[in-house]
C-alpha cells in the first residue's frame, strides 16, 4: 500500500514535470523568430533566450521521461540516477539565477543597452537587404522607429528617401505612409527592446525559481520512492 501511494505522488510529479517542460518547448519555439529578429537587429546576447528555454524544456522532459520508466519498473537505480540528474539541474539553475541577476545590475544593463544601441544603429545605418525584413518586423512588432529614434533613417546608407521612413514605422499603415512623418512612431527600437528583454528575464528569473522548488519536491519524492522500493524488495526476501 506504501509503494502504491509513493509511486502514484511520483508518477503525479512527473506528468507535471513533463508538462511544464513541453511547455517551455513550444514557448521557445514560438517566440524563436522574435527573438532571432532581435538579434539580427541589436545583436544581444539575451536573444539566445528561445533557445535556452528549448533546451530546458527537451532537459526536463528527458529527466521526467526516465523518472517514468524507473517508476514502472519500480526500479530503484533508475529512480536515483532520475534524483542525481535533477540535483544537477537544481545547481544549474542557481547558477542560471546568479548569472540573470548579474544581468540585472546596473552596470551589466548599460553595457547591454550601449552594446544594443551601436549594433542597432548600424544595422539602420546599413540597412542592407538581409537584415531589411528583420528591421521591418522588429518596428512593426515592438511599434518603434529607427534605432535610437525616427531620425536615424535620415542618415541611413541604405535607405535612399531621407526625408521619409519605411512604411513599417507606421502607426496607421498604407501605401508610401512613411512619406507622413507625423504618422511614425515617435520612440526608438533599443528603448522597446531593452523594455521587452527585461521582461522576459523577470520571467525567466521567477521560472527558474518555481521550477527550482518544484524540483526539490521531486528529489523529496523520488528519494521516498527509491527508499520504499529498496524496503519492499527486502521484505520480500525476508
Amino acid at each position: 500500500m506504501k509503494i502504491c501511494s509513493c509511486k502514484c505522488a511520483f508518477v503525479f510529479f512527473n506528468v507535471l514535470f513533463m508538462a511544464s517542460g513541453v511547455a517551455l518547448i513550444v514557448v521557445g519555439v514560438l517566440q524563436h523568430t522574435t527573438y532571432t529578429q532581435i538579434g539580427t537587429f541589436a545583436g544581444s546576447a539575451l536573444s539566445k533566450i528561445a533557445i535556452v528555454l528549448i533546451a530546458v524544456g527537451v532537459t526536463i522532459t528527458l529527466v521526467s521521461f526516465l523518472g517514468h520508466i524507473g517508476a514502472c519498473f519500480n526500479s530503484s537505480p533508475m529512480v536515483t540516477c532520475f534524483i542525481c540528474v535533477l540535483i544537477a539541474i537544481i545547481i544549474m539553475e542557481i547558477l542560471t539565477g546568479a548569472a540573470f541577476y548579474f544581468f540585472r545590475s546596473k552596470t551589466a544593463l548599460l553595457k547591454m543597452k550601449s552594446a544594443m544601441k551601436k549594433k542597432a544603429s548600424g544595422a539602420v545605418h546599413e540597412y542592407s537587404q538581409e537584415k531589411r525584413h528583420a528591421i521591418n518586423r522588429i518596428q512593426e512588432k515592438f511599434k518603434c522607429c529607427g534605432a535610437m529614434s525616427p531620425g536615424d533613417w535620415s542618415s541611413s546608407v541604405g535607405w535612399e528617401n531621407h526625408d521619409a521612413v519605411p512604411d513599417s514605422c507606421c502607426k496607421e499603415k498604407s501605401d508610401d505612409c512613411g512619406k507622413d512623418l507625423k504618422n511614425a512612431y515617435e520612440s526608438g527600437c533599443v528603448e522597446a527592446i531593452n523594455i521587452f528583454l527585461l521582461k522576459n528575464l523577470v520571467w525567466v528569473g521567477a521560472l527558474c525559481i518555481t521550477l527550482g522548488i518544484l524540483e526539490v519536491f521531486g528529489v523529496v519524492l523520488g528519494v521516498c520512492f527509491c527508499m520504499t522500493i529498496r524496503r519492499n524488495k527486502y521484505q520480500n526476501i525476508e
